[in-house]
């Protein structure tokens, strides 16, 4: 996407400057920030760490950047002294918040993250005054492997049973970029001895589909691969028997939102009637509605964008990361508490027995 440089502001509507312009359309957008961004109060070296980390995309992905946040957070408070006259469950919060603050700073946070943090938050608060420190923060600690084990690895376990009984012998799967669910389930169904083919539908800037592309190819026999960029996605979207995607987010109105470009291949799919599975854990469900992917959303970096016009150019390359695709275009979500409906997710907890998932 690119912008004209006239009318354009920086991301708090400033004048034009040389590192961030952009329409003001979209100044309210996560922006890139510099690896090195301010750091204010005190802040643990193990979270300056997974900010920068975060900042410079090295760990890229929703259930890697919550499990990478809630081992840093083990981490911070293994090292917490709680101050004199002051109780553990009342102070620690207060330790944690600009340790939170720090992570947004370096990129806004995901739907997974703070799920996991406002869980974290009702553990700390519920956490009996009258332990010994020690013995509280173990606690705390294992109520986080807990989580991790439970809402992530347990449950992409489950949605992997079930999503590899929709893969039929001889089916012709189409993914795009890459999910890490989505490639767990791939590996699984071949180690099933399943035979079928994958076609990776990959776009800029991050071009991900690489990396699950090396993955598919790399098992012994290899998944055989077709590689496409999203362009010829319309030639190839009639292979298709059945389409398998992953999720940043699911909203309460069953809008997905997940890595630009999901949209288009969701609705290219329905138009040819291919059933199109959204492979997404629960905890990554949002109470929030989604209407599309202006509201809110990050750009890329320019070190993604090689090719971006000179600094002196009148155009400036803007790369939205995330889009958001309506839940017509999705036929089922396969969750680990089984295939449900986009627009019935916010029915779970209520069937389950809770408040929230």
């Amino acid at each position: 996407m690119s912008s004209s440089r006239e009318g354009a502001g920086g991301a708090d509507g400033s004048a034009d400057g040389p590192k961030s312009r952009g329409l003001r359309i979209f100044s309210h957008f996560g922006l890139p920030k510099t690896p090195g961004h301010q750091i204010k109060g005190d802040i643990h070296p193990a979270i300056i760490k997974l900010g920068l980390q975060f900042s410079e995309f090295k760990i890229c992905g929703a259930n890697a950047r919550c499990i990478a946040t809630l081992t840093a957070f083990k981490t911070v408070i293994q090292d917490y002294v709680t101050p004199p006259h002051n109780t553990l469950s009342r102070h620690l919060m207060t330790h944690l918040s600009p340790q939170i603050t720090h992570l947004v700073n370096a990129r806004p946070m995901s739907v997974t993250m703070g799920n996991a943090i406002r869980q974290l938050k009702l553990e700390i608060s519920d956490s009996d005054i009258d332990l010994p420190e020690q013995d509280a923060k173990d606690e705390l600690c294992q109520k986080i492997d807990n989580y991790i084990r439970d809402r992530i690895i347990i449950a992409d376990e489950v949605i992997e049973d079930l999503a590899v009984k929709k893969i039929k012998e001889g089916d012709v799967v189409l993914t795009y970029a890459r999910s890490s669910l989505v490639e767990k389930i791939l590996l699984r169904a071949h180690s099933q001895n399943k035979h079928f083919s994958v076609i990776v539908i990959d776009s800029r800037p991050l071009l991900e589909g690489k990396t699950l592309l090396h993955s598919l190819t790399s098992t012994i026999p290899p998944i055989p691969c077709t590689y496409a960029l999203l362009p010829a996605l319309p030639s190839l979207i009639t292979d298709a028997d059945v389409v398998l995607l992953g999720a940043h987010s699911l909203h309460a109105n069953g809008s997905v939102y997940s890595r630009a470009g999901t949209a288009m291949v969701a609705m290219l799919a329905k138009e040819h009637s291919v059933p199109v599975m959204l492979c997404c854990e629960t905890y990554k469900f949002s109470e929030t509605v989604m209407l599309d992917g202006f509201g809110k959303n990050e750009l890329a970096p320019v070190k993604f964008s090689p090719g971006a016009p000179k600094s002196n150019s009148n155009l400036e390359v803007l790369n939205p990361l995330y889009d958001s695709t309506p839940a017509s275009c999705i036929t089922a979500v396969v969750t680990e508490v089984g295939l449900i409906p986009p627009t019935s997710i916010s029915s779970i907890p209520l069937a389950l027995g809770r408040t929230t998932l």
